[in-house]
């Protein structure tokens, strides 16, 4: 799993490279304004139902009751997903009408439309709960290898933006058919029965199941679409402020400062066992397990962030070119809002051990007003660094500053750093 994160990663960084190499910054803010908007999509496809489907089907009386919520909930998954990508298309045609005509203008709708088949994803977290991990992640894998194969030949023969978008497009269909097809071959028995579940079809959807399902998942849903805002919304407003020339200069920096966020993602996922583990032995052990990873994570951000620093002279020109020389500044800035990031999942972490889940989505919720005001503000008068700027001090605030606005988080932050030294915390 953590290699296909790191194949997907990878591709990215090497895709956004050769794009402005050969098409400029402008045809790569182009791209960047589109995937930004195709990532407002990813929450609403998923619904925040991943893990709260799997924890209920385990709750049913039989497998019957079982299968109907599994299926309720992808219904549910792709049937909104479609709606908000009617949504987006219409949305994107009002800020962007320019980008909606001849090639891109039916590239951009269909990515949108066949990202709907991400709702197909939950299959693939069944899978997981049954004990099924190598084959999806090595399919997944060679889908994105496939596609940034064929995106780079579709390059160097000289074909346009709109064949990249395509190519996403299909990606997103292969990958979410990919999962349903696994799930079909790969599917054990639910709890000791006899035989495998028949195939999905909507008749098994049900209306209880639904109205339960998005009660259950309204926190976790809606913090996931503002989180997207907060984090995405820098590229789309510069986009429609100051163009999509200066939106590709900005995404090639952050492109490279984002890079480093699958490690504190990966990290945190695979600590989080220690963590409650901790918290559950006791409040001073927890503390004491959440200062060492705490430390950790800040010092590797930290020296990431000086290392980025120092070297961007050079660094930015050398992958890009001399065109996207203005974008050393936003690297130097927009860097550094790592240190945050980096801190931001394991707190998101500890909201979830310590049962203050609507805290998280708050601090979302600020953070994206924040950066919204921010950037409307600051672009205007500093361009691209003003976009940087603000995406710091939103980032600062969503990460760690919103923790001194209450009162249980203020004195928990207290603890944390007033806490005397625990011997031998690293064998722990």
């Amino acid at each position: 799993m953590l290699s296909d994160k790191m194949v997907k990663l990878a591709a990215s960084a090497v895709l956004t490279v050769i794009l402005a190499r050969m098409l400029g910054a402008a045809e790569l803010g182009i791209f960047a304004i589109v995937m930004a908007w195709s990532a407002f999509l990813v929450p609403i496809s998923s619904m925040g139902l991943n893990n709260i489907v799997v924890r209920r089907m385990q709750q049913q009386d039989c497998g019957q009751q079982a299968m109907t919520m599994l299926y309720t909930a992808v219904s549910l998954r792709v049937g909104l997903a479609l709606i908000c990508s009617l949504l987006a298309i219409g949305l994107f045609w009002l800020l962007y009408p320019e980008l909606m005509t001849g090639h891109t203008g039916i590239a951009i709708p269909m990515l949108f439309i066949l990202q709907s088949f991400f709702g197909l994803l939950l299959f693939e977290f069944y899978l997981n709960f049954q004990g099924t991990f190598r084959s999806i992640a090595l399919t997944k894998t060679i889908i994105t290898l496939c596609s940034f194969t064929i995106k780079l030949a579709l390059l160097l023969q000289g074909f346009g933006i709109a064949s990249l978008l395509w190519m996403t497009a299909i990606e997103f269909l292969l990958v979410g058919a990919s999962q349903y097809l696994l799930f079909r071959r790969k599917q054990k028995p639910f709890s000791g029965a006899a035989e495998v579940w028949p195939g999905f079809s909507l008749s098994y959807f049900r209306f209880e199941q639904a109205k339960m399902l998005l009660k259950r998942s309204s926190w976790l849903w809606v913090s996931g679409i503002v989180s997207v805002i907060y984090l995405k919304i820098d590229l789309v407003m510069l986009g429609s402020m100051a163009g999509a020339e200066q939106a590709g200069l900005y995404a090639a920096a952050s492109r490279l400062s984002e890079l480093w966020y699958v490690f504190p993602a990966t990290l945190a996922a695979r600590y989080y066992p220690d963590m409650l583990n901790a918290f559950q032995r006791s409040w001073a052990d927890y503390l004491h397990k959440l200062r060492y990873f705490a430390r950790i994570f800040l010092l590797a951000a930290f020296s990431i962030a000086v290392l980025m620093s120092l070297v961007a002279h050079w660094l930015v020109p050398a992958l890009f070119g001399p065109e996207f020389t203005p974008a050393i500044a936003v690297l130097q800035i927009h860097i550094w809002a790592g240190c945050f990031i980096f801190v931001r999942y394991l707190i998101s972490q500890h909201l979830v051990i310590t049962e203050q889940e609507p805290l998280s989505l708050l601090s979302h919720g600020v953070a994206a007003a924040l950066n919204v005001g921010l950037n409307w503000w600051l672009i205007p008068i500093m361009g691209i660094q003003g976009a940087a700027w603000a995406t710091l001090i939103a980032y600062a605030y969503a990460s760690f500053f919103f923790l001194l606005l209450s009162a249980t988080t203020r004195r928990q932050l207290w603890q944390l750093l007033t806490l005397k030294a625990q011997p031998n915390m690293h064998k722990d």
